[in-house]
């Protein structure tokens, strides 16, 4: 009789994030996920006790599989090239994996996982893209609060067309997408004295 396979957390992670990109997270369920790694359901249960806990883990795998490789590619670039970096790749997880985009970035978190990722809070008291305002307020010497208004902005046009992209289907092409993020940044990026030197 061959030995059996032992079911770890990060092959059911994985299991439950390819059922989550090809169907959404409807799809991801214990039987679903025991189905899929060719187990019982007993390991999945085991590991994660509800599907509420799995879903909460998945939330962060997901989000780590969209935006974990993010800081490497900005690194080394300059703070304009580093903010649009992470608006493409804001926009080709919309394209390219809309299910989990719209499972870290749409869904009420408090339906698909059970809580408030940021809690109480409103998402508007956090800064949007933190990372951007320290490198452009560095490069460019502008405050910190100027540039954060002008990131929030640009932020959440891109935010609002990657949705829209993602329930339109994909009709307007990245590129074309990438273009109007880059031309409507580069105006509002241009108003706080911000362009290429």
């Amino acid at each position: 009789m061959g030995r059996k396979e032992k079911i770890s957390r990060e092959m059911i992670l994985q299991a439950a994030y390819e059922l989550l990109d090809e169907s959404g997270i409807g799809a991801v369920a214990i039987k679903s996920i025991a189905l899929k790694l060719g187990c019982s359901t007993q390991p999945v249960s085991w590991h994660f006790g509800s599907m509420t806990e799995l879903k909460k883990e998945l939330f962060g795998y997901a989000a780590d599989r969209l935006y974990g490789s993010l800081p490497e590619e900005m690194d080394g670039k300059n703070a304009i090239d580093a903010f649009f970096v992470s608006g493409v790749r804001f926009l080709s997880n919309a394209c390219d994996h809309p299910n989990v985009f719209r499972f870290v970035n749409v869904d009420d978190p408090m339906d698909t996982i059970g809580e408030r990722v940021y809690g109480e809070e409103s998402i508007f008291k956090f800064q949007f893209d933190e990372d951007a305002v320290k490198l452009l307020a560095k490069e460019y010497d502008i405050p910190a609060a100027v540039i954060g208004t002008t990131v929030r902005d640009i932020v959440i046009y891109t935010y609002g067309l990657a949705v829209m992209m993602m329930f339109d289907d994909n009709r307007l092409s990245r590129e074309e997408a990438c273009k109007m993020v880059y031309d409507m940044g580069k105006k509002q990026l241009e108003m706080i004295g911000i362009g290429d030197r």
